[in-house]
């Protein structure tokens, strides 16, 4: 199954991201957010990781995943970490608790890919569908 792909849209990106179930959902979605903001390059040297515990809540599953993403953004822009895995331990309509396991940027071993402002609400959607689950994000870039 595809995890995500990128949408045409006239500023910012777009994404569309599949799981085959919730928590699936809300993992490729974090997942995707990573893949667009860095990259990694072959290298050798060792990296030390910590891991984060993250838990938030909305008033529905739209805002529970915009609220979700600025949490994983927040990791980056305010910690300078980048999430390597991500552990969903439990999903609800308004709650989500995981675990991120991250490693601190360093510039010989990652490069910066699109700078993301902010995770929006503009046209978000998260959809149970026949074959699993999707959601439509927009990033502010």
């Amino acid at each position: 199954m595809i995890k995500y792909h990128t949408m045409d849209h006239d500023a910012d990106i777009r994404i569309q991201v599949f799981g085959t179930d919730i928590s699936d959902l809300f993992q490729n979605a974090a997942i995707a957010l990573f893949d667009l903001v860095t990259e990694n390059t072959e290298t050798d040297k060792p990296l030390e990781s910590e891991t984060h515990q993250i838990s938030v809540s909305g008033a529905d599953r739209p805002d529970l995943m915009v609220n979700w993403l600025r949490e994983i953004l927040y990791l980056w822009t305010g910690k300078e970490l980048i999430v390597k895995e991500i552990k969903i331990r439990s999903v609800s309509e308004f709650t989500l608790d995981a675990v991120a396991e991250c490693v601190h940027f360093d510039p010989e071993v990652h490069s910066i890919g699109t700078e993301i402002k902010a995770v929006t609400y503009h046209m978000v959607e998260v959809v149970e569908e026949t074959s699993g689950w999707s959601a439509k994000i927009i990033f502010d870039t």
